[in-house]
């Protein structure tokens, strides 16, 4: 059995940081089926999405200062300046035309090699680049973030399954399938939350699909839903294929080279400086 490397490791700190961001991402998503009709922000609907603009970053913001509080060294931001990189390079190729991105397959084998803690950080921060490179810079740029840190936390965990830590090694493909399998519902699960931060606002839309301010919490989500399934839908399969054939095709060579270079870098291993016997300049 393989150990698990894990390129950012999640401590104490790190898993409170990432729990309040992810109580404030649920918010941030879900205040449509949890604002009374009365309340400022659907009076300043227009106004919102600029407010949690601002809020989920600074949140992002804290988990990774945590994460740099003794986690990240130099050997994880060169591995995520990797992977990174390699995301912002694919993200144009699709930009997103009919559900065309193989982003999702990157982040979620480099979160299972490496660990949920790096998955989280990957997810965001790869987001965050590819935007800068393609120009996808806007209010819904923080939801996006934090959706794949999501993902790739999702995705890091399944690492610790026990039926998969278990055969590691001995069945090679029952991981790539089960990432497969995962790529899907992330993929799918990716465009029903993202419908979220503009679903809301939209005008015109028709009374099935449309959100009504202080309706039922069960009516909404269906309107929600139904305004997925004839809106998004269309996009969220095509990515769900892709990605799961990509890891079907790409996942066990990209797994090996990843626990390749997390071996050889020993990222659980502390650095340590030896210093010289004697100092030649104090000895001149």
């Amino acid at each position: 059995m393989t150990k698990t490397a894990r390129a950012l490791p999640i401590g104490a700190r790190s898993a409170m940081a990432i729990g309040f961001a992810t109580v404030v991402g649920i918010v941030a998503f879900g205040w449509p089926f949890l604002a009374a009709p009365q309340s400022s922000i659907v009076a300043h609907a227009n106004d919102a999405p600029l407010a949690f603009a601002v809020l989920v970053p600074a949140v992002l913001a804290v988990v990774l200062a945590q994460f740099a509080d003794g986690a990240m060294d130099a050997k994880s931001i060169a591995m995520l300046g990797v992977l990174t990189a390699v995301v912002a390079a694919l993200r144009p190729l699709g930009g997103g035309v009919a559900g065309i991105e193989p982003i999702w397959a990157i982040i979620i084998l480099g979160a299972f090699a490496l660990g949920p803690g790096f998955g989280f950080v990957l997810g965001a921060v790869s987001l965050f680049a590819s935007a800068l490179v393609t120009g996808g810079v806007g209010p819904w740029l923080p939801f996006q973030m934090l959706a794949a840190a999501w993902i790739g936390l999702a995705a890091g965990s399944l690492a610790y399954l026990p039926f998969l830590r278990r055969t590691r090694g001995e069945h090679p493909w029952r991981e790539v399938m089960v990432l497969a399998g995962f790529a899907i519902v992330a993929a799918v699960a990716y465009g029903l939350v993202m419908n979220l931060w503009f679903w809301p606002f939209t005008l015109d839309l028709a009374p099935g699909i449309s959100f009504t301010p202080g309706a039922p919490v069960m009516e909404n989500i269906v309107a929600w839903l139904r305004f997925t399934l004839v809106t998004s839908l269309g996009f969220d399969i095509p990515r769900a294929v892709l990605s799961a054939g990509l890891i079907l095709v790409a996942g066990r060579p990209i797994l090996l080279a990843l626990r390749r270079a997390s071996r050889r870098a020993a990222f659980e291993e502390p650095i340590i400086f030896e210093g010289r016997e004697s100092d030649p300049v104090s000895q001149g």
